[in-house]
C-alpha cells in the first residue's frame, strides 16, 4: 500500500471533526507515552553530548565515561523533541505524510535521537543497533572524529534541512510542499533564527501556496528566550506585538506556553490538533471546489518553553535553564569537577532511563508504539529522501528550438529567449514537477514564453491591471533571491525539478545558500541510502558585461568563483556563447542529478556562432578550436592561442582574431572557446577535466595563451594549475571596473576589449611578423578614439556596435 493510500484510509476512518477532537484530548495513557518518548529523547540527546561509556548508567558515572571534548547544543533540543513526539502522535492517528525541518540546526542530537527511537537510524546504519552496544556507538559518534556532525545534517535520516546556517527553514519547507499536495512540512523556527534577514523575508511563503495543488507548511515559532549569549528579540517583545506581526503576514496564530507537566502535553496536543484541523479544512474546501480562491489564513503555532527545558535549573548557584547559559553544554567542566559530574549523573537519571530502555538497551514497547508505521515515520519519509520520489522530466527535443546559423556571427538573437520557449514546453509536459523561480525578472531575462502556459503564482489579491498573475500560476516570482533559491532547494530535495534565474550580480545575495547546498550534495554522495535528487540549476543573466545601463552595482560575476570552490563531484559551470549551446547545456542540466549547475549567459541580442550540430559537439567536448576564427591550420603549433569563455568575451576574442587575420596574416592564431569551464582542470582535479592529450591539442604545451574570461581572471589561473607551463596563460577578465556606460566601454575599462587582446597577442606571440608595431599603435589609437567617441555620441563606435564577421573592415 502506498503512503498516499495509507493517508486516505486513516483519514477516512473517522469523521474529521471527531478526529480533531481525539487529537486534542489525549488520555492518560497517551500522555504517559508522549512523556516517556520525550524523556527517552532527552536522555539520548544528553548522552550524545557527554558520554563515551556507561550508556545506560548501569554503574555510577565516572570521569572515564565522559568524552574528552564536549560538543553539541542542549538548549533548543528538548523543545524540538517535544514537538517531534506530538507530531508523531498526529501522524500515527491520521496517516498524515509529514517531514520535520529543524530551523535551530544546533538541535542535531535531538533529531538523531528521534530517528534512533523510531528505528530508522538502525535501519540506515546497522552498526548503530537498538541495543546497548548500538547505544554506545550512537553516543560516541556524535561530534567526534569519524562520526557525525552536530547539526541536523545530511547524515540524519529524515532531514532535508541542516539548519547550521540560520534563516532558511521556512523557504525549504515552502519549496518542499509546492506541487506536493499530500505533504505537511513542520517547520520549527528558532527565535535566534527569526532575527536573520532570510527568515524575516520568508514568512511571505503563504502568499504563494495554493491549497488545491500544494501541500501545507505548519510553522512553529519556538520562543525559548535566548541565543548563544543573550536574549532574542521576539522572545522579549510583548506577545501581543508578536501576534500582530505574524497576523500581519496572514497567519492564524495559536499560542502555547509554559513548562508544567503534564499540562504542556495537553495544551500542545490541543494546538496541534487545531492546526491540523484547520489545514485539512482549507485543503478539503479547495479540492472540492468549495473555495473562493483567496489566500487562506494558515495556522502558525507560537510555542514558548524555557531554553534547556528539563535541564539543571542552576549550576554553581547561577541560573541556567531558561537562559543563554543552557545554549551549548551546561556542565562543560565535568571531567575536572566532581560536583559537576554528580550533577550530570543526577540530570541523566532524572529521565529514569531504567523505565525507557530494557535490559538489552532497546527502547521499551511504550516508546516504540509512538512511532508511525514504515514510511510515515518522519525519519523514514520518502519525501525527505526526495530522489526516491523523483520522476524524470518529460523533456522536449531541445533541437526544436534551434537558431538557424548558416555562418558564424552573421545574425543576432536573444539566446535566453530560446531557453524560455523550451521551458514553456517543459511546463506543459510536467505540470506537477517543474517550476521556474525568479526574483520578478522572468520577462526581463527573456524567459517570458513560460507565461504562455502558466501565470505567476500569487495568492494575494489580483487587480485588472495585473498581467499573467493568478492563484493557479506556477511561475514563482518574489523579489527575494533567498526565497527563490530556498524554494528551489526544497523543491529539488523532495524530488522535483526546476531552475533559479536571476541577475548575475544579485546571485551573490544568496551565494551562501549555493555553497551550503553544495556541501549538502557533497556529503549526500557518501550515503548509499540517499538517492540522487534533481540538480540545482542556476541561470545567471543580465550579466556584468551588459549591465552597462544599471551600472557598477549590477556588475559582478562573483558566483562563478564561489561555485568553483565546491568539490568537483558537485560543481559545474557552463558559459554557453550563444543560443544553440545554451539549449544543449540546459537539456543536459535538466537531466542531471545531484549537481549545482551554474549557467551564465546574457539576455541581450548577441551574435550566434554555431549551428545546432556544431553546438552539440562543442558542448559534448566542453571546449574546442574554432578553426574558422583563426589562421591556424593545425599542421604546426600556432604563434599565439586566443582562448575565451563567456559570451561577450567570445565576441571580443573573435573580433581580435579577425583584426589579426586582416592586419597580420602571417601570424598563426588559434582560437579556442570553452563552454564547460570545468574541462580546464586536470582529470584528477575534476571529473570533467579534459585529458592531457586534448589539453595539449587545444592549448599546446608551450605557446602563450591569451585567455579572455567572463569572470575574475584568477579563476582561470586556479583552474589550469598543474597544466603544462601554466604561467603562459595571460588572463583578461572582469577586474571591478564598471559604471553606467556603453557595452564596449565595459570591455575597455576592464582591459578585455578586442584591441587589448590584439596587443596582448603581439606582446606574447612567439614571433612578430612585419607590421606588428604598427598594429599595436593602431590599437592604441582606436582606444583613444573610442574614449572620445562615447563621450561625444553616448554610444559605441559603429564598427564596434554593429560588428559581425561578414562586414569587418578597416576604420
Amino acid at each position: 500500500m502506498t503512503v498516499t493510500a495509507v493517508s486516505e484510509n486513516r483519514a477516512s476512518a473517522l469523521d474529521h471533526d471527531e478526529l480533531v477532537r481525539k487529537l486534542a484530548a489525549p488520555d492518560d495513557n497517551e500522555v504517559a507515552g508522549l512523556d516517556a518518548w520525550w524523556r527517552a529523547n532527552n536522555y539520548l540527546t544528553i548522552g550524545q553530548i557527554y558520554l563515551q561509556g556507561n550508556p545506560l548508567l548501569k554503574e555510577p558515572l565516572t570521569t572515564e565515561h565522559i568524552k574528552p571534548r564536549l560538543l553539541g547544543h542542549w538548549g533548543t533540543s528538548p523543545g524540538l523533541s517535544f514537538i517531534y513526539a506530538h507530531v508523531s502522535r498526529l501522524i500515527k492517528m491520521t496517516g498524515q505524510q509529514a517531514i520535520y525541518l529543524a530551523g535551530p540546526g544546533h538541535g542535531g542530537p535531538a533529531l538523531v535521537a528521534a530517528g534512533y527511537l523510531e528505528g530508522t537510524y538502525s535501519e540506515v546504519y546497522p552498526k548503530v543497533g537498538q541495543d546497548e552496544a548500538g547505544l554506545l556507538r550512537l553516543f560516541r559518534q556524535f561530534s567526534s572524529p569519524g562520526g557525525i556532525p552536530s547539526h541536523v545534517s545530511v547524515t540524519t535520516p529524515g532531514s532535508i534541512h541542516e539548519g547550521g546556517e540560520l534563516g532558511y527553514v521556512l523557504v525549504h519547507a515552502f519549496g518542499s510542499v509546492m506541487d506536493n499536495p499530500d505533504l505537511l512540512s513542520i517547520a520549527v523556527v528558532g527565535d535566534g533564527e527569526a532575527e536573520t534577514g532570510p527568515l524575516e523575508g520568508s514568512w511571505k511563503g503563504i502568499s504563494f501556496i495554493n491549497p488545491e495543488h500544494d501541500g501545507a507548511v505548519l510553522p512553529i515559532l519556538h520562543l525559548n528566550g535566548a541565543k548563544i549569549a543573550g536574549p532574542t528579540v521576539l522572545a522579549r517583545k510583548d506577545p501581543a506585538e508578536v501576534r500582530k506581526l505574524l497576523e500581519g503576514h496572514g497567519y492564524e496564530v495559536i499560542e502555547v506556553g509554559g513548562d508544567d507537566l503534564p499540562g504542556m502535553h495537553h495544551r500542545f496536543a490541543q494546538a496541534l490538533a487545531d492546526s491540523w484541523g484547520k489545514i485539512r479544512a482549507i485543503q478539503t474546501a479547495a479540492r472540492s471546489g468549495d473555495w473562493d480562491g483567496k489566500r487562506p489564513h494558515w495556522p502558525l503555532i507560537v510555542l514558548r518553553t524555557p531554553k534547556g527545558w528539563t535541564g539543571p535549573d542552576k549550576i554553581d548557584g547561577i541560573t541556567v535553564t531558561g537562559t543563554w547559559r543552557s545554549h551549548q553544554v551546561p556542565l562543560s567542566g565535568v571531567r575536572g569537577n566532581e560536583d559537576h559530574l554528580r550533577e550530570l549523573e543526577t540530570w541523566l537519571r532524572s529521565y529514569r532511563p531504567e523505565e525507557l530502555f530494557d535490559s538489552s538497551g532497546a527502547p521499551v514497547q511504550m516508546i516504540k508504539d509512538l512511532a508511525p508505521d514504515g514510511d510515515l515515520r518522519m525519519s523514514a519519509s520518502p519525501h525527505a529522501n526526495g530522489g526516491v520520489l523523483t520522476r524524470d522530466l518529460d523533456l522536449p527535443d531541445f533541437r526544436d528550438y534551434a537558431v538557424d546559423v548558416k555562418r558564424p556571427a552573421q545574425g543576432r538573437a536573444e539566446s535566453t529567449r530560446k531557453l524560455g520557449e523550451m521551458m514553456r514546453d517543459i511546463y506543459s509536459r510536467n505540470a506537477d514537477r517543474f517550476r521556474l523561480f525568479c526574483p520578478d525578472e522572468t520577462n526581463s531575462n527573456r524567459l517570458g514564453a513560460v507565461f504562455e502556459v502558466s501565470d505567476r503564482g500569487f495568492m494575494e489579491s489580483v487587480t485588472p491591471d495585473d498581467v499573467k498573475i493568478s492563484n493557479q500560476g506556477r511561475v514563482m516570482e518574489v523579489l527575494s533571491e533567498h526565497n527563490c533559491h530556498g524554494w528551489l532547494e526544497g523543491y529539488n530535495l523532495t524530488g522535483r525539478h526546476g531552475m533559479f534565474a536571476t541577475y548575475e550580480a544579485f546571485a551573490m545575495v544568496s551565494a551562501s545558500q549555493t555553497i551550503q547546498h553544495g556541501k549538502w550534495l557533497q556529503e549526500a554522495k557518501h550515503l548509499e541510502w540517499r538517492a540522487k535528487v534533481p540538480s540545482l540549476n542556476i541561470l545567471l543573466t543580465s550579466t556584468a558585461w551588459r549591465n552597462d545601463h544599471n551600472g557598477f552595482s549590477h556588475q559582478g560575476p562573483g558566483l562563478i568563483q564561489n561555485v568553483l570552490t565546491q568539490r568537483g563531484d558537485v560543481a559545474r559551470v557552463y558559459l554557453p556563447p550563444d543560443a544553440n549551446t545554451l539549449l544543449s547545456v540546459a537539456d543536459h542540466c535538466f537531466r542531471s542529478r545531484s549537481y549545482i549547475n551554474l549557467i551564465v549567459i546574457d539576455k541581450q541580442p548577441q551574435l550566434q556562432w554555431l549551428d545546432m550540430d556544431q553546438a552539440i559537439e562543442h558542448c559534448r567536448q566542453g571546449a574546442g578550436v574554432w578553426e574558422w576564427a583563426g589562421t591556424d591550420d593545425g599542421t604546426t603549433d600556432p604563434d599565439i592561442v586566443l582562448a575565451c569563455a563567456g559570451d561577450v568575451v567570445t565576441m571580443e576574442t573573435v573580433a581580435a582574431a579577425q583584426i589579426l587575420k586582416q592586419k597580420l596574416p602571417n601570424l598563426k592564431v588559434r582560437v579556442v572557446n570553452v563552454v564547460d569551464l570545468m574541462t580546464l582542470p586536470r582529470p584528477k582535479d575534476h571529473p570533467h577535466g579534459m585529458s592531457e592529450t586534448l589539453f595539449r591539442e587545444l592549448f599546446t604545451d608551450h605557446v602563450d595563451v591569451v585567455f579572455s574570461f567572463h569572470g575574475y581572471p584568477g579563476a582561470i589561473h586556479q583552474l589550469v594549475h598543474g597544466r603544462p607551463d601554466a604561467d603562459r596563460f595571460r588572463v583578461r577578465g572582469f577586474i571591478e571596473q564598471g559604471t553606467t556606460t556603453t557595452p564596449f566601454d565595459m570591455t575597455v575599462r576592464n582591459r578585455a576589449s578586442r584591441y587589448h587582446l590584439v596587443m596582448d597577442a603581439i606582446n606574447n606571440a612567439r614571433r612578430l611578423p612585419t607590421g606588428a608595431t604598427e598594429l599595436k599603435a593602431w590599437c592604441e589609437a582606436q582606444l583613444e578614439r573610442h574614449e572620445r567617441y562615447v563621450v561625444e555620441h553616448l554610444e559605441d563606435m559603429p564598427e564596434v556596435r554593429d560588428w559581425s564577421l561578414g562586414d569587418w573592415a578597416e576604420h
